[in-house]
């Protein structure tokens, strides 16, 4: 396989995801998130093209079961502002609407609507809103988030299924505006949410952007989970089970990445949207 590989979920003991495919159309992420859990991968911040891309995706779509379900992207963004100009993400689409797979599609930009004409027919979109206010500081070149709540709204009124990844939950930072953000979403299909992770690259990015809020964390992530540290069990679940019964209240189901903590909805993902 050359760009089409069994999703791994960073080795986590605690991914509830369904088994899957990861395909990324770029190489590297534009968007610099300080929150960010894939700059382990070398010049990450360095966007770069795939050598050979489309004929190897085909070879590699060739070769995986029918009606199998691919997540794009899982790492690195497949709508960078370049996209606009390259529509090499595009081009994949078109690719993949000639196969029986199902696609769930994650970004954190608006472009992704321009393409609802080439979505294969089983996919779903997940767009990512960690923050309205502080959006400029803690995602300095990703696209506003007003901007991607109207995409959400107009792919879901093609009727393809949409969830909004609220994520990450960062404590004592947009915790209190999650709910602002569930209500301005509220007709999303599903919505997944999971607390902050820490390694000592986010850390040392969070010293730089907001060392205060650093500092505290120094003090309150004390369980180690692999290569992460994590909130206590107790604080995340009131943070999550806050964001569990909001979504209750609105109708949409829930679910919660990488916690250790139940939830009632059919996948963490979102997956089970997609029609088979």
């Amino acid at each position: 396989m050359y760009y089409v590989k069994p999703f791994d979920p960073w080795k986590s003991k605690l991914c509830t995801c369904p088994p899957k495919f990861s395909f990324n159309p770029y190489t590297g992420c534009y968007h610099n998130c300080i929150y960010c859990y894939s700059t382990y991968i070398p010049r990450f911040h360095e966007l770069r093209l795939k050598k050979d891309l489309f004929r190897k995706l085909v070879k590699d779509l060739e070769k995986i079961p029918k009606n199998s379900l691919i997540s794009m992207s899982n790492s690195s963004d497949p709508y960078p502002p370049i996209e606009r100009e390259l529509k090499i993400t595009r081009k994949c689409l078109e690719i993949m609407s000639d196969f029986d797979i199902k696609l769930l599609i994650v970004t954190k930009s608006d472009i992704v609507a321009r393409d609802l004409d080439v979505f294969p027919k089983k996919s779903a979109v997940g767009i990512t809103i960690t923050s309205l206010k502080t959006a400029k500081v803690i995602e300095p070149n990703a696209p506003d988030p007003e901007k991607r709540i109207e995409a959400l709204k107009i792919i879901k009124e093609c009727g393809v299924p949409v969830i909004l990844r609220l994520d990450p939950i960062i404590p004592f930072l947009t915790e209190d505006e999650a709910m602002k953000v569930l209500e301005k979403c509220d007709f999303v299909d599903h919505v997944v949410t999971s607390t902050l992770k820490l390694r000592k690259d986010i850390l040392a990015r969070f010293s730089k952007v907001l060392p205060d809020l650093a500092e505290v964390y120094k003090r309150i992530y004390t369980e180690r989970v692999g290569s992460y540290m994590y909130l206590p069990k107790d604080f995340r679940i009131r943070l999550l089970k806050a964001i569990e019964e909001k979504c209750n209240e609105l109708g949409v189901s829930c679910a919660f990445c990488r916690e250790g903590i139940l939830f009632k909805a059919k996948s963490c993902d979102g997956s089970h949207l997609i029609p088979s």
